[in-house]
C-alpha cells in the first residue's frame, strides 16, 4: 500500500518554532512528529510513501537521507511552487508514479485511526474517494461533511459558522483515493481538495465518508502541540514506551537538578534544568536551559533557548530557538519570543 503525506505548510500558528524547523519535524516526547505518523501508517501495511514537500524540504531530506522513515520507503516530492492540497497530491502522485488506490494523510495530525478499516469501507462502497470523519465540539475551523445513512457524502462545507454547521463531523485529514481522482485536479496551479476536488466528487456521488471515534489531534497550535506531548505521556497513542518520572519524561542526556519540581514536563536531550525550578505542563526542546529558581507553566521553550533565573513564564509562552529570556522576567498570555 502506498501513501502521500502532506507536509508542505509553513506552520505559521507555531511560530517562532517553525521559522527554522517544519512543524512535522518538531519532536513529540523526543521523537519527530513525522515518525509518529509513519509508525501508524506502517502498522496498517503502508510500505511506500511520498512526502509532499514545500516548506524547508531540506530539513526532511537531511534527517532521513536513506529514504527510510519508520521502516517505510520514502520518496521526496518537492513542489516547484505552492500548489495547495489537491495540487500537492497530484504533483506527488505523478512524481512517484502512483497508479493504484492510495492513502493521503496530513502530516500534522496525530491519530490512531484504523486505516485498514477505512480502506475496507472504501472498497466495499466502490468509492472513488473516502474521507475519515471525526466528531468535534466546534466544527467552524474545519471542513464539515454531512452524509447519507450509508456514508455517501452530500456536501463538503468548508469552515462554516458554528451555528450553521449541518453536522459536527469534520474532515479528519485521512483519505483513500483512486487514481481517477487525479484527473479532476488541474495539472498546474493551486487547487484545494477541500474546496474544489471533494465538492466535485460529491456532485458525482462517488465520495464517501466513514465516521470513527479514534484518537485525533490537529497539532498546529501551541496548545495542541503541548497536548500532543502530554497525550503521549499518558499513553493515549497506545504505543507509549517511554520511562517516566512523576509523570514527566527526561531524556537521558538532560541534566536536571535534584531540587527541581516537574509535573507533566518533557525535557529533551541536552537540556539543563537548574535548582528549585518548577516545570508544569511544559516542553523543553533540545538544548534548552532553565536557570535556577525559574517557574515555567504551559509553555514551550525552543532549542537552545535560555530562561533566565527567577523568571515566571506561562501560560502560554513560546520561546524560539536560541532566545535568551532575561532573569526575573514575568511573561504570560500569547507570548511569542524570537524571529526568523
Amino acid at each position: 500500500m502506498k501513501s502521500i503525506i502532506l507536509v508542505g505548510g509553513e506552520g505559521t500558528r507555531l511560530r517562532p518554532l517553525t521559522y527554522a524547523t517544519p512543524k512535522q519535524m518538531l519532536p513529540l516526547v523526543g521523537v519527530p512528529m513525522i515518525e509518529c505518523v509513519f509508525k501508524t501508517l506502517a502498522s496498517h501495511g503502508v510500505t511506500d510513501a511520498v512526502l509532499s514537500l514545500g516548506y524547508l524540504p531540506d530539513r526532511f531530506i537531511q534527517a532521513y537521507p536513506d529514504n527510510q522513515i519508520a521502516g517505510v520507503s520514502v520518496t521526496y516530492a518537492v513542489e516547484p511552487e505552492p500548489l495547495d492540497t489537491a495540487g500537492a497530491i497530484r504533483f506527488a502522485a505523478t512524481f512517484a508514479g502512483i497508479d493504484e488506490t492510495f492513502i493521503v494523510v496530513n502530516g500534522d495530525v496525530l491519530t490512531d485511526l484504523n486505516v485498514t478499516k477505512l480502506l475496507a469501507f472504501h472498497r466495499s462502497h466502490e468509492a472513488e474517494a473516502t474521507i475519515a470523519l471525526h466528531a468535534v465540539e466546534d466544527p467552524s475551523r474545519f471542513g464539515v461533511v454531512p452524509t447519507t445513512a450509508n456514508g455517501q457524502v452530500l456536501a463538503f462545507v468548508e469552515k462554516p459558522p458554528r451555528d450553521e454547521a449541518p453536522t459536527n463531523l469534520i474532515n479528519a485529514g485521512t483519505y483513500v483515493l483512486e487514481p481517477s481522482v487525479l484527473d479532476l485536479i488541474a495539472p498546474t496551479g493551486r487547487v484545494s481538495i477541500e474546496r474544489a476536488t471533494f465538492p466535485a466528487l460529491a456532485a458525482k456521488k462517488s465520495l464517501f465518508a466513514m465516521a470513527d471515534d479514534a484518537y485525533w489531534l490537529d497539532t498546529g497550535t501551541p496548545q495542541t502541540y503541548l497536548q500532543a506531548n502530554f497525550d503521549i505521556l499518558e499513553g493515549r497513542d497506545g504505543k507509549h514506551d517511554q520511562v517516566l518520572t512523576d509523570g514527566s519524561w527526561r531524556h537521558e542526556r538532560s541534566q536536571i537538578d535534584a531540587s527541581a519540581t516537574l509535573h507533566h514536563a518533557v525535557v529533551d536531550r541536552d537540556c539543563i534544568v537548574g535548582a528549585n525550578v518548577v516545570l508544569e505542563n511544559v516542553v523543553l526542546l533540545p538544548g534548552a536551559v532553565v536557570e535556577d529558581g525559574a517557574q515555567v507553566r504551559s509553555s514551550i521553550i525552543g532549542p537552545e533557548a535560555v530562561v533566565g533565573s527567577y523568571s515566571i513564564l506561562g501560560p502560554t509562552c513560546v520561546v524560539g530557538a536560541k532566545v535568551h529570556v532575561e532573569p526575573e522576567s514575568i511573561l504570560s498570555g500569547d507570548v511569542r519570543l524570537g524571529g526568523v
